[in-house]
């Protein structure tokens, strides 16, 4: 997950260590619309008119970046406003009607978890990114996997099996070294954050400032910066504010005359890996190749900096940006018995990754458990009253790409098409419940389908939502929505690191994560009452 909007909004939701909302991003791009018109004398007429209908697209998302029946039933609270299930006073019917579900519910997670369905979605989960590795935006891997879902999809006979396209941008990845040259030699691994530009052939090779904040950076001259590569050595202090530095730390080093900066990676535990990252140019600042470092070099340099020791480092990068690419949102459906098109439930996660490790964790899990909540319903014959759609979205990793697409045209009749929309992108893990975003009537009503999952001891109500980020579009103006709670301390261990492969995921956790998955978007479709919303 990366998106510099809701980074600042999920992480304030954590229990444990801040594991709350790890993407920063919001890509920037000053020459995307003049790429774009550069190329229309060589393109037909059509596909001109897409690319900068696209870009446009693009350019919009980084200024803003990031009913069942009409009838909205209102419950009185008692108390005031913030008190949690204690304020609630829903109908006595109400509540009866829900905890009526819970055979459904208990059939439903003992099929997925202990049944037929037991170590399917795992074993789906390998079979995609065993085939087809990471999956970045704007790269065959990812059309090539999007292509395959579909076909898929359609095997286990799910409805309206489809895609909408999303323009996506599509950074690239070259050769990349970084290398101390002085005092002594030391390879530095490393790698380019997204959306960076590369150095001049050959490299650079610079003196090095390191700095621990904006703050302590902020004393320094620009004499003082000039010719320099500065290297940030934020402490860890949970994903929201740390990862600041990686979005904006190579435009302030940049103001002062930087050549270059390099970021710590953001994350709490390393083993000598660098995490990645999409990065956001400031407008009207030059641009400078930026990349994140290990937190053991990155301190190793913080400390001989501060010694007063004199540093130089060799940096070499062709990391480069082509034309915004035209990417797909992949969806299928499980329609519902009385209402197809409007009251929607949506369960979702996203099926682009980057371009280090397979993206088992971020967010293949995500989107295997809503693919399959869908496969394994139709499979045991239980089809809501409203239809439970599966999206699984593009360009995530870039700035929430897929989702913005999605919701300008879907936006029209939004109102009467969603009810409810789900998103899992902090891992699937052990579950521990489920978080929700929305109203406080629409809270009411969650916290007793959440009461449901008793059979996987998943219980746990949280608000706001943490890790929905593509459904921000939604919830963000009053939509009602949920993200799974999971034991996801060790989640920014691996995140966007070569560390996110299969080895990070369990099998019966993803059973019980698919479970509670089902579960909760069945009763939400099947209820007789819409949720309520108050949209802005």
């Amino acid at each position: 997950m990366d998106a510099m909007r809701f980074h600042s909004l999920r992480e304030t939701h954590s229990n444990s260590t801040d594991i709350a909302h790890r993407k920063g991003w919001w890509w920037r791009s000053s020459t995307l619309v003049s790429r774009v018109l550069s190329k229309a004398m060589g393109t037909s007429r059509s596909k001109f008119v897409l690319l900068l209908a696209g870009s446009l697209t693009l350019l919009a998302v980084q200024v803003l970046a990031g009913v069942l029946d009409n009838r909205v039933d209102q419950y009185s609270f008692g108390g005031g406003g913030d008190n949690g299930a204690e304020s609630c006073k829903l109908p006595d019917s109400l509540i009866r009607e829900i905890e009526g579900y819970q055979p459904i519910v208990d059939k439903i997670i003992g099929k997925i978890v202990d049944g037929e369905f037991a170590g399917q979605t795992w074993q789906s989960l390998a079979d995609l990114v065993d085939t087809f590795g990471a999956r970045p935006a704007g790269s065959d891997q990812l059309e090539n996997a999007i292509d395959y879902v579909l076909e898929n999809m359609k095997r286990d006979g799910l409805e309206n099996v489809h895609t909408e396209n999303a323009t996506v941008p599509h950074w690239v990845r070259g050769f990349e070294s970084a290398q101390l040259v002085a005092p002594f030699k030391k390879n530095l691994p490393l790698l380019g954050l997204g959306g960076t530009v590369g150095t001049m052939r050959g490299g650079i090779i610079a003196e090095v400032i390191a700095v621990e904040s904006f703050e302590e950076f902020s004393q320094l001259t620009t004499d003082q910066v000039k010719g320099k590569i500065v290297v940030f050595v934020p402490k860890w202090e949970g994903y929201g504010k740390t990862v600041v530095y990686r979005g904006k730390g190579a435009s302030v080093a940049s103001k002062k005359g930087a050549v270059a900066s390099l970021i710590r990676s953001v994350t709490p535990f390393s083993i000598g890996s660098p995490h990645t990252g999409w990065q956001s140019y400031e407008d009207g600042v030059k641009k400078i190749p930026t990349a994140c470092i290990t937190v053991e070099d990155a301190e190793m340099i913080l400390r001989k900096y501060r010694k007063g020791e004199k540093m130089t480092i060799h940096l070499e990068m062709e990391d480069r940006s082509l034309d915004p690419f035209v990417s797909r949102n992949t969806i299928a459906e499980l329609q519902g018995t009385t209402f197809t098109n409007t009251s929607v439930v949506v369960v979702s996660g996203h099926l682009d990754s980057w371009d280090v490790g397979v993206g088992a964790m971020d967010d293949g899990g995500g989107a295997m458990i809503s693919w399959k909540a869908l496969t394994y319903l139709k499979a045991m014959g239980l089809r809501a009253r409203r239809t439970i759609r599966a999206i699984l979205w593009t360009g995530e990793e870039e700035g929430l790409l897929g989702g913005q697409a999605y919701k300008e045209a879907h936006m029209e009749n939004e109102q009467k098409e969603f009810n409810f929309f789900f998103e899992s992108d902090m891992g699937t893990f052990e579950p521990r419940g489920l978080d929700f975003t929305g109203n406080k009537d629409a809270e009411c009503i969650f916290r007793e389908v959440v009461k449901l999952m008793t059979a996987l001891n998943a219980t746990e109500f949280g608000t706001p939502a943490d890790g929905g980020p593509d459904i921000s579009h939604w919830t963000s103006r009053g939509f009602p929505g949920a993200s799974l709670l999971n034991k996801n301390e060790k989640y920014f261990w691996f995140h966007h690191s070569a560390g996110d492969t299969m080895a990070v995921e369990d099998p019966k956790s993803l059973d019980k994560c698919a479970a509670i998955w089902a579960a909760a978007a069945y009763v939400i479709a099947d209820l007789s009452v819409a949720m309520p919303k108050d949209v802005v």
